[in-house]
């Protein structure tokens, strides 16, 4: 009983500090890519917390397996550096008695790993497409900004607005740069206001000039007091075609397609490694208490980069026919799983490859 208290206390400690640094590393890099995104025109500056929010929230199930991965190897290395392991093993614990109590600790951050990677992600990827799709989608005059090239949502129209009065109505300084039809039209003008007129809204120039080149290489030049140019806001429309990581687990099972397979092996996959990690965490944290624990931290961590890049290797593989759903779980998740209990038996009964080496060249004795 006592082995196990101390155990996990221990690892409950270090898995918290670990889950904190590692998300303030999460949440500082999110942020900079989603401002980074919003200085683009892809995402709203104004709901920069909510796409930074929901990204974080996906990211959760690879952090919570690596916080674990790192609080065991951690826990386990320092009990080896400070000797502990040499009194719980002359009590008669084993390496492989470590397998129970970790299991009792990891059990409930396993299942929350799998909700996220089954049911949070796909929910949280969906939000934050919705919210970028509704600032893509916006209206052409919403998109205009004092002093900025804007370019619509369809990409053929170029605006820039020099001076807004605090209505937002109305503007001074206007240019237009159209390409329609094989048609590139430049319009300017010294004034212009919005009029909504039935469903639709038009921008209305006054005092302004219209340069019209056709493909033909003809030009056109116009004056005009007053011109209004069309400017239609875009509806958000249904997605009949969403994205395979914005589809709930349900929706992948009933539509079994390549690329919904691959998202569904990387969902399963999350929630598989992290119960390998917990049997591989115990067979690479074995140490010699004279050297240092940065070498088996190090390697812990290219062990985790290695696996979750097979992961993302197996989905583009599964998505593209290269190979079978069943198999590729089987193979990685099935592999690995028997790769680490190997190791740890090997920890556990101090095999080396003298002695098996030695047991298969010693003589047989001779039978009657």
């Amino acid at each position: 009983m006592l082995f196990h208290s101390t155990l996990r206390k221990e690892l409950a400690r270090s898995f918290g500090a670990t889950l904190v640094v590692l998300v303030t590393i999460v949440m500082t890099m999110t942020l900079i890519r989603t401002l980074s995104q919003a200085s683009r025109g892809s995402v709203n500056p104004q709901e920069v917390l909510m796409v930074m929010g929901y990204t974080v929230l996906g990211y959760l199930p690879p952090v919570l397996t690596l916080s674990l991965f790192i609080a065991i190897v951690g826990t386990l290395s320092r009990m080896y550096r400070d000797s502990e392991m040499v009194i719980w093993f002359s009590a008669g614990r084993g390496l492989s008695a470590f397998l129970t109590p970790l299991f009792r600790f990891a059990w409930p951050i396993l299942l929350v790993i799998a909700a996220l990677a089954l049911a949070v992600w796909p929910w949280s990827n969906q939000q934050t497409q919705e919210l970028k799709d509704r600032y893509g989608k916006r209206g052409d005059l919403e998109r205009v900004a004092p002093g900025q090239f804007q370019e619509s949502a369809s990409g053929t129209r170029v605006f820039f607005l020099d001076k807004d009065t605090p209505d937002n109505k109305s503007g001074k300084n206007i240019f237009i740069s159209t390409n329609e039809r094989g048609k590139e039209t430049v319009t300017s003008a010294r004034s212009g206001r919005i009029e909504t007129m039935g469903d639709n809204q038009f921008l209305v120039l006054a005092n302004g000039q219209r340069l019209e080149t056709t493909e033909a290489g003809q030009l056109k030049i116009s004056e005009f007091e007053e011109y209004a140019n069309r400017v239609g806001a875009n509806e958000l429309v249904a997605r009949g075609n969403l994205p395979a990581k914005t589809r709930s687990t349900f929706d992948l099972v009933m539509e079994p397609t390549r690329p919904h397979l691959g998202e569904l092996a990387w969902r399963l996959g999350l929630a598989l490694a992290a119960l390998n990690f917990v049997v591989i965490a115990i067979a690479v944290s074995s140490v010699n208490p004279r050297a240092g624990r940065s070498g088996n931290l190090v390697f812990a961590l290219f062990a985790f980069v290695v696996y979750f890049n097979l992961l993302n290797l197996g989905q583009s593989w599964i998505s593209t026919g290269r190979a079978g759903f069943g198999t590729f779980l089987v193979g990685l998740h099935g592999g690995v799983l028997v790769a680490g209990g190997l190791w740890l038996a090997k920890q556990h009964n101090n095999w080396t490859l003298r002695q098996l080496l030695r047991h298969r060249a010693a003589p047989r004795p001779d039978t009657p």
